[in-house]
């Protein structure tokens, strides 16, 4: 099943065409970067990996990917690591939980020592700032794996894992709850520009940017997507889909007056059930059982957090052979597997 219009098999062919590569920008530092075709066109390409993924096993063969982490990592560092083994493509890790960017070095000597061995640069960074600043210097693609103001890959991997449960994009809504954090600002410029509407109850001190929030309502005019923001859980009636996150990001400092304000926020079974018997239980992980997600909903039949998790690893590599593979016929015909 595709998202957007699929290409016919050459006439009198029996095999089917190269893949048609979307185009991307340089860097990928925000969903905001993307318009909802090219969201569309990664995802299509995303599907193709995850169903035939040998057929991409040479898609970047000689390529290189500086993989720098400033924060502790799971689901990323394993995706990334993984998927462009899987594209045959090399990585070199850089741990810099100890030495932030731009505290050995400035951030823009960096970026132009990385640039002359390396294909394409994927960080995980405390301030977004940092990311900004070293796609401004580095001539090579720049991708945010995660930063303080944005996740755009787990958004990615999220709207995947959306349309995998038959959840059509264009119309879909989604309530975020909680804090309105990097994951929510994602997935409100994934969400309104793919057509869907996302409303976001958040207790008034933990909102989302008001900036993003205005830059979402501007484009919804344009693709019928649309957002509402509200400190109400009731709000969460009728929605496809319920997500959350962490109430205390990583390396934030702990908050007991956060803590207690969003305690009406947690999603319990209550919840489900207002939402709906077929709405799905969404969270980026790693979840803090008992505060924003009783167990019985995490580890219910509604919830999809392991295969978002999953689904990292396609939506990354979708972007790497759009935006590094050097021609489509880098892609191997599909194969007898991938057929079926």
């Amino acid at each position: 099943m595709s998202l957007s219009t699929p290409v016919p098999p050459h006439p009198g062919s029996g095999t089917a065409r190269e893949p048609v590569l979307p185009t991307v920008p340089n860097d990928l530092l925000a969903i905001g970067d993307l318009d909802g075709s090219t969201i569309h066109g990664l995802l299509d390409l995303a599907i193709e990996l995850k169903r035939d993924p040998a057929r991409f096993s040479n898609a970047l063969s000689g390529r290189s990917v500086a993989l720098i982490f400033e924060k502790p990592s799971l689901r990323t560092r394993a995706s990334l690591e993984v998927g462009l083994h899987r594209l045959g493509a090399q990585s070199v890790v850089f741990d810099q939980r100890d030495s932030p960017l731009g505290e050995r070095e400035p951030v823009h000597d960096l970026g132009r020592n990385l640039e002359r061995w390396f294909d394409a640069v994927a960080a995980r960074v405390n301030h977004h700032t940092v990311i900004a600043e070293l796609a401004d210097c580095c001539d090579v693609p720049v991708v945010n794996t995660l930063s303080d103001l944005h996740h755009p890959c787990q958004a990615l991997a999220d709207l995947l894992t959306l349309h995998e449960r038959g959840i059509p994009l264009e119309g879909m809504h989604l309530a975020f709850i909680g804090d309105g954090n990097n994951v929510c600002h994602s997935l409100i410029e994934a969400v309104v520009a793919t057509g869907g509407r996302i409303t976001v109850v958040a207790p008034p001190r933990h909102g989302p940017s008001a900036e993003i929030v205005s830059a979402a309502e501007r484009l919804g005019e344009i693709t019928g997507g649309g957002i509402d923001v509200t400190d109400d859980p009731g709000a969460v009636r009728g929605v496809d889909a319920i997500y959350t996150d962490a109430w205390i990001s990583m390396g934030e400092a702990e908050d007991p007056d956060k803590y207690a304000e969003l305690t009406r926020f947690r999603v319990d079974e209550s919840l489900m059930t207002l939402a709906g018997p077929d709405a799905l239980f969404m969270h980026c992980l790693p979840a803090h059982r008992g505060e924003e997600v009783v167990e019985a909903v995490i580890d219910g039949p509604r919830s999809v957090v392991f295969d978002q998790a999953e689904n990292r690893l396609h939506a990354q590599n979708a972007w790497f052979v759009a935006r590094l593979s050097r021609t489509p016929a880098a892609v191997s015909p599909r194969s007898p597997e991938g057929r079926r």
